[in-house]
C-alpha cells in the first residue's frame, strides 16, 4: 500500500506540458516525412513507393488493433449474464465493477470478476470469452480505495485485456492506471493490457486533447458515456440527441487526431431496435468506430453498423490497386476509379476501410 500511495502522489505531480510536447514532435516528425516530398514532373520508383509506404504508416497503428465494433457491458456482480456473454460474439465484454453494481455489492462483484477472468478454457491456455476482446470497468478513480482494490484485484489476472476508466477528467487518471498495469507487468510478464477512456463530464470534454495525448501508449480509445455527460450538463435527452452532437463530434476528432478508436454511447431504450440503427448509422457517419451495448439484442446490430459495406470495400480494394499502380508504374499522381478521382487522401481513405474490413474478418 505504501508503493501504491507513492504512485498516486508521483502520478498527480506530471508536467503535462512534457506528455504533450512528446505527442507533437511525433505528430509533426510524421508530417514532415510527407509533406516534405518535392513535387517533380517525373517520379521514380523508389520516391513513389516511399509515398505509398508514407500514407500506410500514417493510416495505420504501429501495433494490432482490437475490432471493438460493439462494446458490450455485462453487471459484475451477475454470474448468469457473465457466462451467457461468452456465447454472444461480442467483440469486447466488459464486466462491468461500477455503475453496473450496486454499493453493497462490490466487493461481491470484484471477487466473482477476478475468479471468472482466472479461468481459462479446459485443457488449453486460451480465453474462455472466445475470441471476444476480456475488459474490466474499474471504479473511478476519485473513488479511492475501490477503484485501487479493483486494479490490485484484476491486474493479475491472465485473461484481463483492457481497462476501461470511468469518468476520466484528466491525463493523470490514464497515468495513474499505466503505472499499476505496469507494476504488474515486467520483462518476464509483458503483457498487452491497455486503456479505454469514458468520458462522462464536462471537464473531461474540456481536457479532451490532454487525455487523448497522454504520453502512456496503453490508451488506445475514448469512449463517450452520454448519459452521466448529460446528467452534468443537465442536458433534455431528445430521440434525435441532438444536444449531444458537439460532444460526440469533439471525441471523435481528437480520437482520430491521436490515432485512437471511438466509441459512441449507449442507446439506453434497448428494446427499439429501429431507433438503434438510426443512432448506429448517425455514430457512424459522424466518424466512431463501434459503439456501446447493454442487451445481446444490440449487438448484431450494431456490429453490422460498424462494418464496412461490402461496395465499399469492394471499391477500396480497386482504390488501393489502381493507386498504387498508378504512382509505382504510371509515375502518376492520381487515377480514376468508377468515375472518381483517386488522389492521396482517397487512398488513405480506402486503406481504413480495408483495415476495418480486415478486422471484421470481411477480407
Amino acid at each position: 500500500m505504501l508503493y501504491i500511495q507513492r504512485m498516486i502522489k508521483q502520478t498527480f505531480h506530471y508536467n503535462s506540458c512534457m506528455c504533450w510536447c512528446s505527442k507533437t514532435v511525433t505528430a509533426t516528425s510524421h508530417s514532415k516525412c510527407f509533406f516534405s516530398t518535392k513535387t517533380t514532373t517525373k517520379r521514380n520508383k523508389s520516391s513513389s513507393s516511399s509515398i505509398v509506404q508514407n500514407a500506410i504508416s500514417i493510416s495505420t497503428n504501429k501495433r494490432p488493433e482490437r475490432p471493438r465494433r460493439d462494446l458490450f457491458s455485462v453487471p459484475g456482480a451477475d454470474p448468469k449474464k457473465i457466462e451467457k456473454s461468452k456465447t454472444l460474439g461480442a467483440d469486447a465484454i466488459v464486466l462491468d465493477l461500477e455503475d453496473g453494481v450496486s454499493v453493497h455489492k462490490k466487493d461481491e462483484a470484484r471477487d466473482l470478476v477476478t475468479s471468472v477472468l482466472m479461468q481459462q478454457q479446459e485443457g488449453t491456455s486460451a480465453s474462455s470469452f472466445g475470441q471476444s476482446e476480456v475488459c474490466a470497468r474499474i471504479n473511478g478513480l476519485n473513488d479511492g480505495d475501490l477503484a485501487i482494490q479493483d486494479l490490485q484485484s484484476l491486474l493479475p489476472c491472465p485473461m484481463l485485456q483492457t481497462i476501461v476508466i470511468p469518468k476520466v477528467e484528466s491525463e493523470n487518471d490514464i497515468k495513474f492506471v499505466s503505472e499499476m498495469i505496469d507494476s504488474f507487468c515486467d520483462d518476464d510478464n509483458p503483457r498487452d493490457i491497455r486503456i479505454l477512456a469514458a468520458i462522462e463530464s464536462a471537464m473531461g470534454l474540456l481536457n479532451l486533447r490532454e487525455i487523448a495525448s497522454c504520453s502512456s501508449d496503453r490508451l488506445d480509445g475514448l469512449i463517450f458515456a452520454s448519459e452521466d455527460y448529460c446528467a452534468d450538463l443537465e442536458c433534455i435527452r431528445t430521440t434525435d440527441a441532438t444536444e449531444l452532437l458537439f460532444a460526440r463530434s469533439q471525441i471523435v476528432t481528437v480520437a482520430k487526431a491521436y490515432d485512437l478508436q471511438a466509441i459512441d454511447m449507449v442507446h439506453i431504450n434497448f428494446r427499439d431496435l429501429d431507433e438503434l440503427a438510426v443512432e448506429c448509422r448517425q455514430g457512424r457517419e459522424i466518424g466512431f468506430t463501434g459503439k456501446q451495448a447493454i442487451h445481446p439484442n444490440q449487438i448484431e446490430i450494431i456490429q453490422s453498423s460498424f462494418s464496412p459495406a461490402e461496395k465499399d470495400v469492394a471499391f477500396a480494394s480497386q482504390v488501393v490497386a489502381s493507386y498504387e499502380k498508378a504512382i509505382s508504374v504510371d509515375g502518376k499522381g492520381a487515377c480514376v476509379v468508377e468515375g472518381i478521382v483517386v488522389d492521396m487522401p482517397v487512398y488513405k481513405w480506402a486503406l481504413k476501410i480495408l483495415k476495418r474490413a480486415e478486422a471484421a474478418n470481411m477480407i
